[in-house]
């Protein structure tokens, strides 16, 4: 018989739900909207800088990675993203101090690892989000349910910090590195100061669309059209790669007042997108869409929105200029 799948509520249903209050599980949603700590009390805030620490210098031995370095800063978090593994997870199941497959219900009073490594985790990440972003927490109880408010140029969220966790443990996501990636989503580049950037060329200039595409024809284009970029960089895809995609066009588009050049095209399967700066690619993006209606790109202030039709409807993906 094939084993019942780990979803993130599943977790939280086995090994979370136990160590919370009746009254909290009886309406968790209304738990985790009321502040737990209306007054600002301090002390409170220091439990969680407390729980951050004790996880930044146990961790590296749960996890089996001594020489792991949790310093509270934002590559710290892809650190630690890419150390939950299928593997370590599996054996956080069992009860501490237990072998590994042990009953889950093990010893009274001994949660599994998982517990102790999630609840303080979730605080570790949310400290480093206060630390390295001015973030404000939201205290909930139980303290790791408590919430980061984030302002940045994408608005004002409340990461939800704990939840990342269990999804990112869960089997859909577990290995694939899925903690850093909402990190990097909803942190660092909401945060980024992109007029950082220097200038590629003038905002306004207008880059023709290029219909036949390969990698020459692109190196072509570009130098006729943008020689301020003087190379497309080491990590954009190679001649080869390239030449795989199958772009039925390629589309040009200058944003942040000429900071970075979008490249946007359709291939048989989907849209890819590609973000340059002056040294070069910067990241990409691909959205699975129908052959037709075409993809549309839509730069407005400081986002870009890419409508796509999958199965017939419209899909919409938006992000800030400096992309996703």
């Amino acid at each position: 018989m094939t084993a019942e799948p780990l979803t993130a509520a599943k977790l939280f249903e086995r090994f979370f739900a136990p160590h919370y209050p009746p009254d909290a599980l009886a309406d968790l949603a209304a738990a985790r909207a009321t502040d737990a700590n209306p007054a600002g009390n301090p002390s409170i805030l220091a439990q969680i800088e407390d729980a951050a620490a004790v996880f930044a210098r146990l961790a590296p031995g749960a996890l089996g990675l001594p020489d792991l370095d949790l310093d509270r800063s934002d590559a710290s978090v892809h650190r630690l993203g890419a150390a939950l593994t299928r593997e370590r997870r599996d054996a956080w199941l069992s009860p501490a101090g237990a072998p590994p497959g042990a009953p889950q219900a093990g010893r009274a009073g001994e949660p599994p690892m998982l517990v102790t490594l999630v609840t303080h985790g979730a605080l570790y990440v949310g400290s480093c989000v206060v630390k390295n972003h001015g973030g404000r927490w939201q205290v909930r109880s139980p303290l790791w349910e408590s919430l980061v408010r984030l302002q940045s140029r994408a608005g004002t969220g409340d990461l939800a910090i704990f939840q990342w966790w269990l999804k990112a443990l869960s089997d859909e996501e577990i290995g694939r590195g899925r903690l850093a990636d909402r990190y990097r989503t909803h942190v660092e580049v909401p945060t980024f100061d992109a007029e950082r950037l220097p200038i590629l060329a003038a905002g306004d200039r207008r880059i023709p669309r290029l219909a036949k595409v390969r990698y020459d024809t692109l190196y072509k284009h570009l130098r006729a059209h943008l020689p301020e970029l003087r190379s497309v960089g080491e990590d954009f895809p190679s001649p080869e790669r390239f030449e795989e995609m199958g772009f039925k066009s390629l589309e040009f588009a200058l944003l942040g007042g000429g900071r970075m050049l979008l490249m946007h095209g359709a291939t048989a399967d989907g849209v890819h997108l590609f973000w340059l700066d002056a040294s070069g690619f910067v990241k990409s993006a691909y959205y699975p869409a129908d052959g037709f209606p075409a993809h549309v790109v839509q730069v407005e202030g400081e986002k870009v929105r890419v409508i796509v039709s999958v199965g017939g409807e419209a899909q919409v993906h938006e992000m800030l200029w400096w992309g996703a």
